[in-house]
Formats: structure tokens, C-alpha cells, sequence
């Protein structure tokens, strides 16, 4: 395979203007999965565990990097490429191999599972490609301050995503599938502390890696749940009548 920077620009581009798509779409409608599917009255979805979904839905995004990685012929991995995509893969380990296990939230309609293997398999392989064959770092990346201030908020971002789970986990006994309201962390100011914490995870990726295709990952991840964080809060609201009400959607004091 040869490195293309045309080849990372044109599935960058795809993927912002995907962005914006579903962006105007979840402007409407949320995605049917979740506490969303029982709003939905017009059909009827084939469903899948949350455990098989979670795992064959994500474990793309972590084994087409490897692939790629396996398949090149040509030297690279200076320490801060090899820390970059140690960051990428050992996201999508964890939501595969261990959140996967762990979760207990309810089934995810097939074509929603579908759409997100084609969608980790796609950014699995443009951001694996892109590190690999397309982006060029010096030996002293590592210290540059975009690289150390993007690793820092990566992992805060993650923090609170791992956080945000573990509290939304506990709220259920096993096979229990009501809604209660999550108490803690930062659902404290927000009803989407997972979602913000997986935003904030990739805009701190993006701005270690500096290239396209990891901004455009961000903006797509901005406009893929960032609506559905505002979807949530509306739910509880309507549901929940003790529902705090200092509680914004996604962003504290703002949205």
C-alpha cells in the first residue's frame, strides 16, 4: 500500500460531511437505540444484546488499526506515533473487551449495530492509515505542547467517559432495564457526562495527533451523540418531575 495524502483528505472529508448529516437528522429525530427505541412506534427492529452489539460494533475500530499496522512494508513508529495509537486502540479495547462485558444497558436494533461496524471499520482504517503511512513527526513530537496538552485532556475525557459509564452502570441491578437519574461526577452539571466525556476524549486525540483525519473523527463524534446528549436530557425531563433543573444537556452553564 502506498501513502496517499489525497486518499486521508478525501475520507477526511467524508467524514465531516457525514458529520453534518447526521447532525441534521438528530436535529429531528434521535437515533432509534436505547431509551430511544420505545419512542419509536412506527417499527419493528431486529435486536441485538447489548453485549454482542457493544463488542461486534466497536471491535472494529480496534483490529483495523492492528490490521494496518500489520500490513505495512515500510519503517515508521517514532515514540509519539507508537503513544498515538496506543491512545486510539486502547479506547476501542476497552468499549470492546471490557465495557462490552460489563454493560447492562438494553438491545441495540441490527441496522444500528450494521451501521456502526461500517463506521468503526471505516475511521478504524483512516486513522490507522493516516499515522502510519501519512503523518510525519519528528523525533522531539513528544514535547511539543500540542502533543502534551492533547494527551491530558484525552485522558481526562476518558476518565470521565469510564466514570460517566460506571455511574450509569450502577444504577441498574442486573437484568433491570428502568430508567433512573444518575447522581455524581459530572452529571452533576450535565445529563450527558458520557457523551461529553468521549468529546472531550477525541478533541485532546485530535490535538495530539493534529491531522485531519483525527479532526474530523472529533467533529464527527461532536455531531454523532452530541445531539443525543441534548435527546437524553429532554427524556429525563419529561420523565422525571425531580429532575434537577441546573442541569444542562451537554456543556455546563451553557448548553
Amino acid at each position: 500500500m502506498q501513502c496517499t495524502e489525497d486518499l486521508d483528505f478525501y475520507l477526511s472529508a467524508v467524514l465531516f460531511i457525514s458529520g453534518v448529516l447526521y447532525l441534521i437528522r438528530q436535529l429531528a429525530l434521535p437515533a432509534p437505540y436505547g431509551k430511544h427505541v420505545e419512542n419509536d412506534k412506527k417499527h419493528r427492529y431486529i435486536m441485538v444484546p447489548a453485549k454482542y452489539a457493544w463488542f461486534i460494533q466497536e471491535v472494529p475500530s480496534f483490529l483495523v488499526p492492528v490490521l494496518v499496522i500489520l500490513h505495512s512494508q515500510q519503517k515508521w513508529g517514532t515514540l509519539s506515533c507508537m503513544m498515538l495509537l496506543f491512545m486510539f486502540c486502547g479506547h476501542y479495547f476497552h468499549r470492546s473487551f471490557i465495557y462490552s462485558v460489563f454493560t447492562r444497558g438494553r438491545p441495540t436494533p441490527l441496522h444500528i449495530v450494521i451501521m456502526a461496524v461500517a463506521f468503526c471499520s471505516y475511521n478504524g482504517f483512516l486513522q490507522g492509515h493516516c499515522l502510519v503511512y501519512g503523518a510525519a513527526y519528528d523525533k522531539e513530537w513528544y514535547k511539543d505542547i500540542r502533543f502534551a496538552s492533547g494527551i491530558m485532556i484525552f485522558i481526562i475525557g476518558m476518565g470521565i467517559n469510564i466514570h460517566s459509564d460506571h455511574i450509569l452502570r450502577n444504577l441498574r441491578k442486573p437484568k433491570e432495564v428502568s430508567y433512573k437519574i444518575p447522581q455524581g461526577g459530572m452529571f452533576k452539571y450535565v445529563s450527558g457526562a458520557n457523551f461529553l466525556g468521549e468529546i472531550v476524549e477525541w478533541f485532546g486525540y485530535a490535538i495530539a495527533t493534529w491531522t485531519l483525519p483525527a479532526f474530523a473523527f472529533a467533529f464527527f463524534t461532536l455531531c454523532s451523540i452530541g445531539p443525543r446528549a441534548y435527546h437524553h436530557h429532554k427524556y429525563y425531563l419529561q420523565v422525571f418531575k425531580d429532575y434537577p433543573k441546573e442541569r444542562k444537556a451537554l456543556i455546563p452553564l451553557i448548553f
